[in-house]
């Protein structure tokens, strides 16, 4: 660690503390050249998930990107702030999984996580997102995805009879 003084990497470190997360140490410094005391800090460096875009890019994940999304799509209807948490967190425990250890995932494949727990919640916002997310330019592509939807809930409640 170089001295913010005299640029001497010779120091020694006084006291190490952690913070009280277990994310970051603190340690307090003695350079060796100089004696001035400094402080600096250790954390994890935590590597980003990566999203692969239809066109090849690359761009880091944002999950606010996501509830930009989410809250268009439910702007008016009768959804909670808690459960609109609770949808982005399982969103993004979703897609952290999906990306593994190479941590990258597709756009794609966060677009239909986002509607299949969409779907559970409110199928009003489910179509209303399903309408930007699948780019509908006519009537038929609104009615089809409605009797897709009716065909899953029709087979999930077949299933728990």
């Amino acid at each position: 660690m170089k001295c913010p003084k005299c640029g001497s990497s010779k120091d020694k470190v006084l006291e190490s503390r952690q913070n009280t997360q277990g994310s970051s140490i603190r340690r307090r410094r003695e350079c060796l050249e100089c004696g001035y005391r400094f402080t600096s800090y250790e954390k994890i460096e935590e590597k980003t998930i990566s999203v692969i875009k239809k066109d090849g890019r690359s761009q880091q994940f944002d999950i606010k990107k996501i509830e930009r999304g989410i809250r268009t799509a439910t702007d008016k209807l009768n959804i909670s702030e808690e459960t609109l948490t609770q949808l982005l967190d399982s969103i993004e425990d979703a897609v952290e999984e999906q990306a593994g250890h190479d941590r990258q995932i597709k756009s794609s494949s966060i677009g239909e996580e986002t509607l299949r727990q969409l779907s559970l919640i409110n199928t009003v916002a489910y179509v209303r997102f399903a309408a930007v997310y699948r780019a509908f330019e006519d009537l038929d592509q609104f009615i089809l995805e409605i009797e897709r939807l009716n065909e899953n809930k029709n087979e999930l409640t077949n299933k728990n009879i």
